[in-house]
């Protein structure tokens, strides 16, 4: 007899498969049996049974078990030097051999990031940071010169970050490249968000690896990226702030770096040089008229000769190369954000919305990024908008010199500018660049008139965000004032505006009127037309708080007229006699039929909904 139907799908949480005691004591014998050879310095041959192990599992609890047991394996490896530099031929013989599983056992790892089992993926990406630590800090003790950090495993881990090769285990079902969320959160709030190294070290090779591939390969490489930049939200800006370090080794304060001196090339300590000072030559005003002779044979007084030359552990103390590793990965990724087809659009607007406030104030010279944000700008639309904070900072704070920006601030406002999501950021930007009492009145009478034609077609939210803004420049620039006061702002013929006009000294709003907002007086929104009359008022209130207008939307408008409170009760009914009509007929349509001795009009479907007798 067939089983009832179900009304929903199948449940996705799969059925518990009871574990194989076998393959779980055949792991632990395989432990047990490399923790006895590590420490009786005998063979490791069972190290490949529990690799291959590892490598066929299905089940993920298997596979759990088995790649702990390596884990531990490896450790005790690693911490009885067994992979250090040096050795006879048959040491470097079994170091290879032994290296060439862990490379096996690394690329196990990095697959099982993008596995199906969550706990497989942390685990992964838990043991991958804990084997850079174990190896940087042998590497250290091989070479007592300097702190290392361990370079080629750390590269494989921002490979397996950034490419997301597939899983092993479901080779078929694996086709997206992105990173998983759950191993983002992990990686950010563990290591990247903390450790002063590991974020040096991602960004550097972050960068490296995004100048090695090429668009078809990695097509989802600069999305990874761009997820894992935008989520950072802690940079040091004093080098007090360089105090942590997942591999403890590298935290051990630096030598003072080396300086090329400028008398005979030798190189000194930068705390041993002195600036020769001559009190005689302090107040000598023709000093610095005097060119400087030039050495033909120093060749390191070149513009591009580098005077100062830090080790990796020197740098890592550095704040400047904190900074130019930032720079680097940004200036890297930026490019490609445009490249791709698909996603670009999208792409480009997640890294404006952080650029002006996440990544600007980081960079060595924020200059460089000129080239990008005008481009974003010229782009229009969305991305243009969010574009304009970034210009304005580069502008504001760096002295960007941007021709013709009130011409292409002009551009912005079309049709579809008081309907887009961030309109409330762009009337801040636009009310932040007006505010100069230095600007021309034709320019201003431009804007205004723009934001009053456009608002005829405008919701009611947006309108809110005009009538405030007009105000506010009205109140500061009084030359405009003719635009309320204008006889003719009753007949829309006679405007001189020239709305397709791109300049806008050269539309003649000037000489144009505010008929536009005028007409919201009658607009069905109660509010909006409760606020259009402060133009027929005394400008004597102050300048409105442009952030009290530029949350409004459907939702809080109706929430405020549901919330009101009513002092007069509403007419709610209409009475109407039998023989009146709401919808009067033509004559030919006219029906009289007489009933009870009075003469009935048929017809009106409308008129006859609202007859309740």
């Amino acid at each position: 007899m067939p089983g009832p139907l179900r009304s929903l799908p199948p449940p996705n949480k799969k059925r518990k498969i009871q574990d194989d005691p076998q393959t779980m004591q055949l792991i632990q014998r395989l432990e047990a049996d490399l923790t006895e050879a590590i420490s009786t310095n005998s063979s490791l041959n069972p190290l490949a049974d529990l690799l291959d192990l590892a490598l066929r599992s299905k089940e993920a609890s298997e596979t759990s078990k088995a790649i702990y047991a390596l884990y531990r394996v490896f450790v005790l490896i690693i911490s009885a030097e067994k992979l250090g530099l040096g050795g006879d031929e048959a040491a470097k013989v079994v170091k290879t051999w032994l290296w060439d599983r862990l490379n096996a056992y690394v690329d196990f790892l990095g697959g099982l990031l993008k596995d199906q089992e969550k706990t497989l993926r942390i685990s992964a990406l838990q043991i991958l940071f804990s084997l850079q630590k174990h190896l940087s800090t042998s590497y250290s003790k091989s070479v007592p010169s300097q702190p290392q950090f361990h370079n080629s495993h750390f590269r494989k881990i921002v490979s397996f970050l950034l490419l997301c090769p597939p899983s092993t285990r479901h080779r078929a079902t694996q086709k997206d490249a992105t990173i998983d969320p759950d191993v983002l959160h992990q990686f950010h709030e563990t290591w990247f968000s903390i450790y002063d190294d590991i974020r040096w070290f991602f960004l550097r090779d972050a960068a490296t690896l995004l100048n090695s591939t090429s668009p078809q390969t990695s097509p989802k490489l600069p999305h990874n990226l761009l997820a894992i930049l935008e989520c950072l939200k802690t940079f040091p800006t004093e080098k007090s702030e360089i105090n942590s370090w997942w591999v403890s080794e590298m935290g051990a304060k630096p030598p003072k770096p080396k300086r090329v001196s400028k008398k005979g090339g030798e190189v000194v300590s930068s705390e041993d040089e002195k600036e020769p000072q001559n009190e005689g030559d302090e107040d000598d005003w023709r000093k610095f008229f005097d060119e400087e002779p030039v050495a033909k044979e120093d060749k390191l007084q070149g513009p591009g000769a580098r005077l100062h030359k830090l080790t990796i552990h020197q740098s890592l103390h550095a704040l400047a190369s904190h900074r130019a590793v930032f720079t680097r990965a940004w200036l890297s990724l930026l490019p490609r954000l445009s490249i791709i087809e698909k996603d670009g659009k999208a792409l480009t607007t997640r890294a404006l919305n952080i650029m002006h406030r996440g990544v600007i104030p980081h960079l060595t010279r924020p200059v460089l990024v000129m080239d990008w944000v005008g481009a974003s700008v010229d782009y229009g639309g969305t991305v243009g908008l969010l574009a304009l904070n970034a210009l304005f900072v580069l502008m504001n704070e760096y002295n960007l010199d941007y021709p013709s920006f009130y011409t292409r601030l002009y551009a912005f406002l079309d049709r579809d500018v008081l309907h887009l999501k961030h309109r409330a950021r762009f009337f801040r930007m636009t009310e932040l660049f007006l505010s100069s009492t230095h600007l021309p009145a034709n320019l201003l009478a431009s804007f205004v008139k723009r934001l009053s034609r456009l608002s005829l077609t405008a919701p009611p939210a947006a309108i809110i965000m005009v009538v405030p803004f007009t105000y506010n420049i009205l109140k500061r620039h009084p030359a405009l004032m003719s635009m309320i006061h204008r006889a003719d702002s009753e007949n829309p013929s006679n405007d001189p505006f020239l709305p397709d006009e791109a300049d806008p000294l050269h539309t003649q709003a000037h000489l144009s009127s505010l008929w536009e907002l005028l007409s919201h007086r009658s607009h069905y929104h109660a509010s909006v037309a409760t606020l259009v009359k402060i133009f027929s008022e005394a400008f004597t209130k102050p300048s409105y708080a442009m952030e009290d207008f530029l949350d409004h939307t459907y939702g809080t408008l109706f929430e405020t007229e549901a919330n009101r409170k009513i002092k007069k009760d509403p007419p709610f009914s209409l009475e109407m006699g039998q023989d009146k009509m709401m919808f009067p007929l033509a004559p030919e349509d006219k029906i009289e039929r007489e009933v009870g001795g009075e003469v009935h009009v048929e017809g009106d479907v409308v008129s006859e909904l609202w007859l309740f007798a």
